[in-house]
């Protein structure tokens, strides 16, 4: 349904505690750590951030490097749990977040393939249906046998994006995978994440790259050191952020 609420984040705040100190092992660190003889910093990836995603919207979420974006997207993934406010995600994620993630790289591409697809969820018998897409997809045929920790991270990239974007799951996350590879695949890529659109897909999206988050994005999350600086149509907050 039109203006259907998907995603709601409400008043997320997300804490890291930042040891300040070096240790020589990881023995040192746990026998530390249990002594309570370890100083920490804190830090506030992020800081009280509210809002709403519509069903069918595009939203992406700009910032300099070290604003929070990672940190929000792997919180609606549920990767991470806010140390405060909550995050609602009402339907299937496909989340593309970190190169790799769910792979086992000793693995060959064919068995991470279906490695991958249960950790999304997926049943084998789906993986087998849709096998000869995902390898048609990411160009990677001839290399299906061979272990991915042999890939390189285009490869990887390629693989990764092709077993995410099967089927139509109601939400798509996208983290910077699509700054590795090559131009002719990268707008392969956009071409799919518009498709699902299309059909309904709602898309939460990070690049560095104003003018991928324009050609994909509807609207727009500029955070900055954490906090919500403007959220809302991606033309006006685009043309802010790249003048800024």
């Amino acid at each position: 349904m039109e203006n259907e609420v998907i995603i709601k984040v409400e008043h997320v705040s997300m804490k890291f505690n930042l040891a300040t100190e070096k240790f020589d092992s990881f023995k040192e660190y746990v026998i530390r750590s249990i002594k309570k003889q370890i100083s920490y910093n804190e830090f506030w990836a992020l800081k009280d951030v509210s809002f709403e995603v519509k069903k069918g919207d595009s939203l992406g979420l700009i910032g300099l490097n070290g604003s929070g974006k990672s940190t929000m997207l792997k919180t609606i993934a549920g990767v991470l749990k806010p140390t405060k406010g909550s995050v609602t995600v009402y339907g299937t994620v496909a989340p593309l977040i970190e190169l790799g993630a769910g792979f086992d790289f000793d693995l060959t591409a064919r068995e991470n393939i279906y490695l991958n697809g249960a950790i999304l969820g997926y049943s084998r018998e789906m993986m087998r249906e849709y096998y000869e897409d995902i390898v048609d997809f990411s160009e990677l045929r001839e290399f299906m046998d061979v272990p991915v920790k042999n890939f390189s991270s285009g490869m990887v990239s390629r693989l990764a994006f092709a077993i995410a974007t099967i089927g139509t799951p109601d939400i798509l996350i996208v983290d910077e995978v699509l700054s590795v590879g090559d131009f002719r695949f990268q707008e392969k890529c956009h071409a799919r994440i518009r498709r699902m659109m299309e059909h309904g897909t709602t898309i939460l999206f990070v690049s560095h790259s104003i003018d991928q988050v324009k050609s994909i994005c509807n609207k727009i999350i500029w955070l900055e050191r954490g906090s919500m600086k403007r959220f809302g149509d991606a033309e006006p907050i685009c043309k802010e952020y790249s003048e800024s």
